[in-house]
C-alpha cells in the first residue's frame, strides 16, 4: 500500500506580511512545495485588534501556497513573537533514595518537573527548551543515561506569552478553517532554519527584526539561554524616516528600502534623493545622508539593546559564530555591520536551508521564520521516529 502523502505548513502570521510555506515529508527529507504572502492587517502595534482581518489575511495567504504547490493542507504550525514573550529558567530534580544508574525514564521525569511550572493567570506556556542536566551537583551534563547519581537535575528554558493574545492568534487560524498543530517561537523557528547545529555549540544569537517587534534567541553550547522581545523594530526605523522628511508612513517606507543605509560610508550619502510632496505642491530633494543619519542612529540603538541583553547572560563575549539576522527588517542595507561595530562579532543575514527546492524568489531572510515553521511542522509529524532515533535531549523532547 502506498504510504500517505506527509504534507507539513508553517504559518507567519507578521505585523506587515502574513506568510506560507507548504512542503512534503519524503524519506526523511523536506521538499518545498509552494508558498503565499499577503499584507497583513489586523495588528496594532504589536497587538492583534482585529482577529477576523487577520483571519482573511490568512486564508489568502494559505490558499495562494495551496495553489503553488497543487496540495491543500489541514492543519500548520504557527509562529508566535511579540513583547508579550517572556523567556526564564527553571530546574526539576528527581531524588532517588540511593545511588542508581541514570535512565532516559528519569531524564523524561526530571524534565516533566522542570517544565511544571506556575503561571500568572494572564500567561499561557509556549515552549520548554532543554538545556542540560546536573548530577549530583556537576553541571553541564547533556546526556546523562548510564551515569550513576543520586540527584539528577534537568535544567530547561521555559518561554511563555500572553494568553489573550495567544488565544486570538489561534482562534483566527481556526476561523480560517486550518487546524494548530501547535505555536513556536518565531525565532526559535528561524534559528531552526539558518543555524547549524554545530553553530548553535559555539555560541550564536538570532536577531528576528520584525515590522512590530525584534525577537531574540541566543544559544550556548546547546542550551537556548535567552529568549526575549528588544524595544526596538522595523517600524521604528520607518517612523523615524516619516518624521524627519515629513512624508507619509507609506513613503518612509519605500524611501527607507530604496536609499537607506543603516550605516553612513557605504553608499554615496552626498547625493540627493527626491522626497514625495503632499498633493499641489512640487517634489522636493533631500541629502541622502540625513537619511542615513536617522537609519544609523536607531540601528545603533538596536544593536546597543542586543548587547545589554547579552551581557545579562554573559555572553556578549561567548558568540564565537556572532549573530544572525532575519526578518524584513535585516534587508536594510548595513545591518550587518552595524550589527559588527555595535557588537564585535561576526554578523550575516539568516537564510533557511534544509529545504530541497526552496525558490529563489524566496531565499531572503524574510522568509526564514515561515521556512523554519514548516520545518518544525515536519519534525512534529515524525516525532515518533525522531524520539526513537536521536540522542539526547532532542530524543527526549521535541521542544
Amino acid at each position: 500500500m502506498t504510504a500517505k502523502p506527509l504534507y507539513v505548513a508553517g504559518l507567519d502570521a507578521g505585523g506587515r506580511h502574513t506568510r506560507c510555506v507548504i512542503g512534503l515529508v519524503e524519506e526523511g527529507r523536506l521538499r518545498y512545495l509552494g508558498h503565499g504572502e499577503v499584507e497583513s492587517a489586523g495588528w496594532s502595534r504589536d497587538r492583534l485588534s482585529d482577529p477576523s482581518a487577520l483571519t482573511l489575511c490568512i486564508g489568502a495567504a494559505v490558499r495562494e501556497a495551496e495553489k503553488k504547490a497543487g496540495v491543500s493542507v489541514e492543519g500548520m504550525v504557527v509562529g508566535v513573537g511579540g513583547a508579550g514573550v517572556e523567556g526564564f529558567d527553571n530546574s526539576g530534580a528527581y531524588e532517588f533514595n540511593h545511588p542508581r544508574q541514570v535512565s532516559r525514564e528519569h531524564m523524561s521525569f526530571a524534565l516533566d518537573r522542570a517544565a511544571n511550572v506556575r503561571l500568572d493567570e494572564d500567561r499561557c506556556l509556549l515552549q520548554i527548551c532543554p538545556q542540560d542536566f546536573t548530577v549530583d551537583g556537576r553541571a553541564g551534563c547533556q546526556n546523562p543515561a548510564g551515569a550513576t547519581c543520586k540527584r539528577l537535575e534537568a535544567n530547561v528554558h521555559v518561554i511563555t506569552a500572553w494568553k489573550h493574545e495567544h488565544t486570538m492568534l489561534v482562534n483566527a487560524v481556526h476561523q480560517a478553517h486550518y487546524a494548530v498543530e501547535e505555536t513556536a517561537y518565531e525565532p526559535l523557528a528561524a534559528a531552526y532554519a539558518a543555524i547549524l547545529a554545530e553553530d548553535r555549540t559555539r555560541g550564536v544569537a538570532l536577531v528576528d527584526i520584525g515590522c512590530d517587534s525584534t525577537d531574540i534567541v541566543v544559544y550556548e553550547g546547546e542550551s537556548l539561554v535567552l529568549a526575549r522581545s528588544l524595544p526596538v523594530s522595523a517600524d521604528h526605523f520607518t517612523r523615524d524616516v516619516a518624521w524627519v522628511l515629513k512624508v507619509s508612513y507609506e513613503d518612509a517606507e519605500k524611501i527607507k528600502r530604496e536609499y537607506g543605509c543603516a550605516i553612513l560610508g557605504l553608499t554615496a550619502d552626498n547625493s540627493l534623493i527626491e522626497v514625495p510632496s503632499p498633493e499641489g505642491r512640487a517634489p522636493r530633494e533631500a541629502p541622502r545622508r540625513v537619511l542615513n543619519e536617522v537609519l544609523e542612529a536607531r540601528a545603533e540603538e538596536l544593536f546597543q539593546f542586543l548587547k545589554e541583553a547579552l551581557a545579562a547572560v554573559a555572553m556578549e563575549q561567548n558568540l564565537l559564530e556572532g549573530v544572525v539576522l532575519t526578518g524584513g527588517g535585516s534587508l536594510l542595507v548595513g545591518m550587518c555591520d552595524m550589527a559588527e561595530r555595535v557588537l564585535n562579532v561576526p554578523a550575516r543575514l539568516g537564510l533557511a536551508i534544509g529545504m530541497e527546492n526552496w525558490p529563489d524568489e524566496a531565499n531572503n531572510a524574510a522568509w526564514t521564520a515561515a521556512a523554519g515553521l514548516c520545518m518544525y511542522s515536519a519534525r512534529l509529524k515524525l516525532k515518533r521516529e525522531w524520539k526513537r532515533k536521536a540522542p539526547g535531549l532532542i530524543g527526549l523532547v521535541l521542544r
